[in-house]
């Protein structure tokens, strides 16, 4: 369902854009889903990150530590889940750790002060990146490279801690949608009663997934959607404009005291809201 971008009203991932990216990128794992929302930004999306990390998941780019001509063994721990790129604001404090020894404090300053690109801040954590890489055995030269590789992408980064908290509700929503779809659907448009346009669009989804609806009814109807019996959705008669909550209680409370409404006559004789 994901991999066909089947993802109307699942959470983060519905716009048209995303749908997109996530055709061609196809993920096959929540690690790819934690990447895709990081992904799904204007930094990465104009900076060519996006299209150089599909190509790499898909191997039409050979996969790098971080770099073809510069990279290090020790950085593949760090970066293999992104397929090498650098995508998230930890693994640039984890570069740091690796390859010169920083501390987690010291990595949290070298991550702030390449996202304020300060020129005296960052010729003073150059100076500390390479130092602490000699220390490590590791060449100044090639230190300095993926120094620039990572001050490159460290503007683009985002929080893996929230990408992940985010990925993980689009999970859950997207697995209710797979094993529960009338019901999620029915939730979904209860959560948007109040927006014509997009209950539209949801209901040609309902269509589209095969789900049947069936159409405002007085003597089967809730003032929210829900599923009966069958499996079939009944729309909400709080979904229809003009109709209040109060009113559609009132109906509620006549039908359960005295059954179904007969005809037009009898719903007026039975409710007096």
């Amino acid at each position: 369902m994901l991999q066909r971008s089947e993802t109307t009203a699942v959470f983060q991932l519905e716009s048209r854009g995303m749908k997109d990216l996530i055709k061609r990128l196809q993920p096959d794992c929540f690690e790819d889903m934690i990447a895709l929302v990081a992904l799904f930004r204007p930094g990465p999306l104009q900076s060519g990150m996006v299209d150089n990390f599909i190509d790499r998941k898909h191997g039409r780019e050979e996969i790098s530590y971080p770099d073809v001509q510069w990279q290090h063994e020790s950085l593949k721990p760090v970066l293999e889940p992104t397929y090498g790129i650098i995508l998230y604001q930890e693994q640039v404090m984890q570069i740091a750790q690796v390859l010169s020894g920083y501390t987690l404090g010291g990595a949290d300053m070298l991550r702030r002060a390449m996202g304020k690109k300060k020129p005296e801040e960052m010729a003073k954590q150059r100076s500390i990146f390479e130092d602490g890489a000699k220390k490590n055995g590791i060449d100044g030269e090639l230190a300095m490279k993926i120094f620039d590789l990572v001050e490159k992408f460290a503007g683009y980064g985002f929080n893996k801690s929230h990408s992940a908290a985010y990925a993980l509700v689009s999970y859950q929503t997207l697995w209710l949608k797979a094993h529960y779809p009338a019901e999620f659907m029915a939730a979904v448009m209860t959560a948007d009663m109040d927006n014509t346009e997009k209950v539209v669009g949801l209901v040609d989804e309902c269509w589209r997934m095969g789900l049947k609806i069936l159409p405002p009814d007085i003597n089967s109807g809730l003032y929210h959607f829900h599923v009966n019996d069958d499996g079939e959705i009944v729309y909400g008669i709080g979904a229809i404009k003009g109709v209040g909550e109060g009113p559609i209680e009132a109906i509620i409370e006549a039908r359960n005291n005295g059954g179904y409404f007969r005809e037009l006559f009898d719903l007026c004789a039975r409710t007096r809201y």
